[in-house]
């Protein structure tokens, strides 16, 4: 079944819309991060119309003056609203001190196509002064006009042994998932641009722009060509543990290049860096990390892939939890699990003092087999985790274990 998608962007729901909203209620400044093209401009300025004053960074003029007299530009009593901040790091000096002249809640909403928090440019804190909100790619609910992400939150509401009726009670809205991931979630090519040949258009100019120009705000760098090759072995690698040494040799590269190289991706919010789980915290900062792509769509462009893999299938699961998760005002861990003998879960949730366990498998006819490492998971850590979830490309939704639910993907994103 294929979902005929015909609404505007414009006027689509955005999942992050509510907490946005209840973050300006208390900070005097809320910062709104993501990838170019995310919907980031168009958020910020049908949540707040009319009320605010609006300036773009993009704007040659604006950017000028916000170098040369800051204070000018933020002056004024009406709140205001700083599309692309990271392009004058500078620039936040001025909000830090406007902030502690008068503090009131919701005076200034900042955007920028990068991780303020990550910028080596940015010697300026707003600690105590800003919240952080990330704004990743169009969920495919979001794309469908639901304004919403998987039903996450409803699986962790629910008892486990309620989770069959509650999945089958939700929408029929199949579709396959290899086309959900060649369109990806950026909103101009997910919902006007049906073909394939205008998608790779597309992609092309998306890369090329971040290439010549994002990348530069963030930092200098010269050998583009060397830095494309690396986006390119990164992307053919997705849902991979990676060595930073074997993936220099591959693109020939030394290893501090590469690891700088990679930071670079992941301030801009295009590298997906996915943390392992373990019982202790400090554990997680020394095991290696499983690499993801923020939006499939680039992804595939980007290594000219002819048919998305279950890796790929992994990512867009990842890419909706992590929209649910940084949403939440919970504190709420996004991990993968995985054993010295090469055990693993593809993605565990936790929060709340418990885990779910979740399996991606490509596949059309799930079986028990595909559950063993769901199974061993919840054996290592028995009350403490909830009931697996095995995700998959079918339309089968039954019980396979006691303690392991089958579901199809396109009944819980």
């Amino acid at each position: 079944m294929t979902i005929i998608i015909d609404v505007k962007e414009s006027t689509l729901p955005r999942l992050a819309a509510a907490s946005l909203e209840a973050r300006l209620r208390v900070m005097p400044a809320v910062v709104v991060m993501g990838a170019r093209q995310t919907g980031k401009s168009t958020l910020v300025q049908e949540l707040t119309p009319g009320n605010r004053q609006f300036f773009s960074l993009d704007d040659l003029d604006v950017l000028d003056l916000a170098r040369r007299d800051p204070d000018a530009l933020l002056g004024g009593s009406q709140p205001v609203t700083l599309d692309e901040v990271q392009r004058e790091p500078n620039l936040l000096h001025a909000v830090k001190r406007a902030i502690d002249r008068q503090r009131q809640p919701g005076r200034f909403l900042l955007t920028g196509s990068a991780n303020l928090l990550l910028m080596r440019k940015v010697s300026e804190s707003l600690a105590g002064r800003a919240s952080y909100l990330n704004l990743w790619p169009m969920t495919r609910r979001e794309q469908q006009g639901l304004g919403r992400g998987g039903i996450w939150e409803e699986l962790l509401d629910e008892r486990d042994e309620d989770w069959l009726d509650l999945v089958a009670a939700g929408p029929n809205l199949q579709e396959d998932w290899r086309m959900l991931v060649s369109r990806g979630g950026f909103p101009l090519p997910a919902l006007h641009l049906e073909s394939a040949q205008d998608r790779a258009v597309w992609f092309d100019g998306y890369v090329r722009t971040y290439l010549e120009r994002d990348l530069q705000a963030i930092s200098s760098i010269s050998a583009l060509p060397d830095f494309r090759r690396l986006m390119q072995a990164t992307c053919l690698r997705i849902g991979q543990l990676v060595n930073q040494a074997e993936l220099g040799r591959d693109v020939a590269l030394p290893q501090p290049t590469v690891h700088r190289y990679l930071n670079l991706l992941e301030t801009s919010y295009l590298l997906v860096r996915l943390p392992a789980y373990a019982v202790n915290r400090t554990k997680r900062l020394i095991k290696s990390p499983k690499v993801y792509w923020s939006d499939t769509g680039v992804a595939l462009h980007l290594t000219q892939e002819k048919e998305p893999s279950g890796a790929h299938l992994e990512c867009m699961v990842l890419h909706d939890l992590l929209t649910w998760r940084d949403t939440r005002f919970h504190d709420t861990g996004i991990f993968y699990w995985r054993t010295a003998i090469g055990e693993e879960v593809d993605f565990v949730i936790e929060t709340g003092g418990r885990l779910l366990p979740i399996e991606v498998k490509a596949t059309t006819h799930p079986r028990l087999r595909d559950a063993r490492n769901l199974r061993t998971f919840r054996t290592e850590y028995g009350k403490n985790s909830r009931a697996g979830l095995l995700l998959h490309a079918g339309d089968i939704l039954e019980w396979i274990a006691p303690d392991i639910l089958a579901a199809p993907w396109w009944r819980v994103l």
